[in-house]
């Protein structure tokens, strides 16, 4: 693939990570996003549908994460590294998703920032700003 249209397909997916979170009050149900920009402070946990916070948050982070993979495959072209991305999204996705929901059920005893760093990572495409210099390491010539 051309350097060129490799550097305007990463660009085009890092427009759609964008767009993601340009739309995410139309798109996604969440009732903690007003909850965590300031309502914490002097109300309560909202009421929650758990089933269909579970829906959109799992919808949410498979988009930012296919997004992400692809953006990481279009930088490394290594088939390898789509393997262990494919295993790593999931298990993280599982292991957040079951702590996030625990902190919920306990109604943020352990704090409310947890709760928010944990959703933070379900959510946003955090893992690619992590993963992309491990790679560029990992991948680098022997020096």
């Amino acid at each position: 693939m051309r350097m060129i249209l490799r550097i305007v397909l990463i660009l085009f997916f890092f427009g759609l990570l964008f767009f993601v979170r340009a739309f995410e009050l139309e798109l996604f149900y969440d009732p903690l996003n007003s909850y965590f920009q300031n309502e914490y402070l002097y109300k309560e946990i909202p009421s929650i549908n758990r089933c269909k916070l579970l829906i959109h948050l799992f919808y949410r982070y498979t988009l930012n994460s296919l997004i992400s993979i692809a953006i990481i495959y279009l930088i490394f072209r290594n088939k390898k590294i789509m393997n262990f991305l494919l295993f790593f999204f999931t298990i993280a996705f599982i292991l957040l998703i079951i702590i996030f929901f625990f902190s919920i059920r306990n109604n943020l005893e352990e704090g409310y920032l947890f709760s928010f760093y944990i959703r933070r990572f379900i959510i946003h495409p955090l893992f690619l700003l992590i993963l992309i210099p491990a790679f560029y390491y990992y991948n680098r010539p022997n020096q």
